[in-house]
């Protein structure tokens, strides 16, 4: 590279020293033909004027003025016939012309002067000289290229040593060029062979960048290439490890069969829902681990998109298991996997645990049916308040005013206590159906005693034992219709599980919260001696849907009355205790308590009714 650079820059230097060289010799020529004009034409007048005037020593003088001049190198003056007569140096009698010379005079005008050049390249110029239009003979000038020789000897010599000098400072700068440029591509080769020979290791980047140039810039840009690679490795694995967590984490089942139907992955919500560890479902079939019925629909479900490559979406399956034993329902989308565009591998298996909303809809709508009857029961109470009075009034007419035996006033007696109960009994379902929307301090004897009134009629059909205790007056800060709700809900919870002859205890005193011993409120227990509940049951009483009664249940009772002990910032525990099989004396201490702690707190309820309110009329503008 280096040679070949010195070359080049000799080549061009000697064809700049050519083209400099032909242009001086051009200047040189056309600066001898001004000069030779013009002193032959000045010559040329001098000897005119001499000889006008007669003196010949004039002459003689100005020749040798004109061959003295820097770029003269002869001067002489012939007569017309070419004999020469005056020289600038020398003896005039013994110089000629030369036969060249001689042979111009033909062509030498009055007017110009006669620019030539002889064979051994010198350049002379001739004019007439003319006295009252009389020829008088010829002047002669020869240029002097002495001088134009030095001077182009000059040039070239500074040509040459410019020449040397530059060729010399182009080596040195293309060896400190070569040399800075080496070494960064040196360090850019050793990283791109420790790249290819080890992907993995990064530990030799960056390079170091020694250089501000195009060089460094593409150390710069490899440098973030490999840095690039490096992020986009370490992506590629969080991509795997994020993708193995969606996989075992996603609230979803999903399991991938092949065409065999046989188990190839699966995560832990699959699993849960068969019930089978996710190990054990690697390498199994659907017929090893799910029931015969749903195996069977999965399997045809898989079978038909290996065959049209088309996703099977929302196949319901439907079974019963877990524990407490519950029926399910799974909603089933199957979906290729292609390992290549035209090839299936795999097929997907999405599983969507839908039974708490199936069991949800299914309550809704008990829920709506009990609604429905909530409301009729309470027009049906309203309307039977006005017969109700007609025939208090009948009876009390019938008693002051007509002469009754006193048997027949008996009967009027018990007739007037009847009606007297059938109205308590509507007025306590109209107080079910419009319940009060702000707090209000409230008698809890009344509320107690008006849910037993409620159920009066199932406590006497079931024979049960009813201890009221609590003090009749007993008052509490709060939303009266809500407590009432949960009264009625747990009192009734306890008459569905207990027996004929059993006992209901119902006892309020006041208390403080065991938690914050400052907050003073009222302690309700609510008691029987019933079946009781067993650990796995009692853990989810409280969660929306889920009732043990099947049909008659809605599964709302107890998570509705958890919520109004949590709006009124209190708390509930639950012991049950479930009665042994085939002992009796056992089945005497089994039963269900519930304990429920309310605060006396007017501040936060006055609260609770202003945002209730401000929800309520939100709503209504809506």
């Amino acid at each position: 590279m280096l040679a070949g650079l010195v070359l080049l820059e000799i080549l061009s230097i000697s064809l700049f020293a050519a083209i400099l060289t032909r242009q001086q010799t051009q200047r040189v020529r056309l600066r001898a033909q001004v000069i030779l004009s013009y002193d032959s034409a000045s010559l040329a007048s001098q000897v005119s004027d001499a000889l006008e005037q007669q003196r010949p020593g004039w002459i003689s003088s100005s020749v040798k003025t004109a061959g003295e001049a820097p770029n003269v190198a002869f001067a002489a003056v012939t007569d017309p016939a070419g004999n020469v007569l005056f020289v600038s140096k020398g003896d005039a009698g013994q110089a000629t012309l030369d036969p060249a010379e001689r042979a111009q005079i033909p062509f030498i005008s009055r007017d110009n002067a006669w620019l030539f050049t002889l064979p051994d390249d010198r350049w002379e110029a001739a004019r007439a000289i003319y006295t009252n239009n009389e020829l008088r003979g010829y002047t002669w000038v020869e240029f002097d290229p002495s001088s134009a020789r030095q001077q182009l000897f000059a040039i070239q010599r500074d040509t040459l040593v410019f020449g040397v000098i530059w060729v010399i400072a182009s080596a040195i700068l293309v060896l400190l060029m070569g040399r800075s440029i080496a070494q960064p591509l040196s360090v850019l080769h050793r990283g791109a062979a420790a790249l290819m020979n080890s992907p993995e290791d990064v530990s030799r980047f960056p390079l170091p960048v020694t250089v501000q140039n195009e060089i460094g810039d593409l150390i710069e840009t490899f440098n973030r290439m490999v840095a690039s690679l490096a992020e986009q490795r370490a992506g590629l694995n969080d991509t795997l490890s994020l993708l193995d967590s969606m996989l075992a984490n996603a609230p979803i089942g999903l399991a991938f069969v092949d065409r065999n139907s046989r188990f190839v992955r699966v995560n832990q919500i699959f699993a849960d829902l068969t019930g089978v560890t996710v190990s054990r479902h690697l390498g199994r079939t659907l017929t090893d681990l799910l029931p015969a019925k749903v195996a069977e629909q999965v399997g045809n479900a898989v079978q038909q998109v290996f065959s049209s490559e088309e996703p099977v979406r929302n196949l319901e399956l439907n079974g019963e298991g877990g524990k407490p034993r519950r029926p399910w329902t799974w909603l089933i989308s199957a979906y290729p996997v292609r390992t290549t565009p035209t090839q299936v591998r795999w097929v997907g298996v999405i599983a969507l645990d839908a039974s708490e909303r199936k069991r949800s809809e299914e309550a809704l709508r008990r829920s709506e049916k009990l609604a429905v009857t909530g409301r009729l029961a309470a027009s049906i109470a309203h309307e039977i308040n006005n017969p109700l009075e007609a025939i208090t009034n009948l009876h009390f007419l019938l008693r002051n005013f007509v002469d009754l035996p006193e048997a027949a006033k008996q009967y009027v007696s018990m007739a007037e206590y009847e009606v007297r109960r059938i109205a308590e009994i509507t007025q306590q379902t109209l107080r079910f159906y419009r319940q009060p929307t702000h707090p209000a301090r409230a008698t809890l004897a009344e509320l107690l005693d008006s849910v037993l009134s409620l159920y009066q009629g199932r406590i006497n059909a079931l024979d049960l034992r009813v201890e009221r205790q609590y003090e009749p007056e007993l008052t509490l800060f709060c939303f009266a219709g809500e407590i009432r709700q949960v009264f009625a809900n747990l009192v009734g919870n306890a008459i569905d599980a207990s027996s004929a002859g059993g006992r209901l205890l119902l006892r309020a005193r006041r208390s403080c919260d065991w938690k914050n011993p400052d907050q003073a409120g009222i302690r309700f227990a609510i008691a029987d001696t019933g079946s009781g509940m067993e650990p796995e049951i009692r853990e989810h009483i409280f969660e929306a849907f889920f009732t043990t009664k099947e049909i008659t249940g809605t599964g709302l009772g107890l998570w509705v009355s958890h919520e109004i002990i949590l709006k009124h910032q209190g708390s509930v525990r639950v012991r049950s205790r479930v009665a042994a099989q085939g002992n009796g004396k056992a089945a005497a201490t089994c039963g269900t308590v519930f304990e429920v702690f309310l605060p006396d707190n007017p501040g936060f309820l006055h609260e609770a009714s202003a945002v209730a309110g401000a929800k309520t009329s939100a709503s209504a503008t809506a």
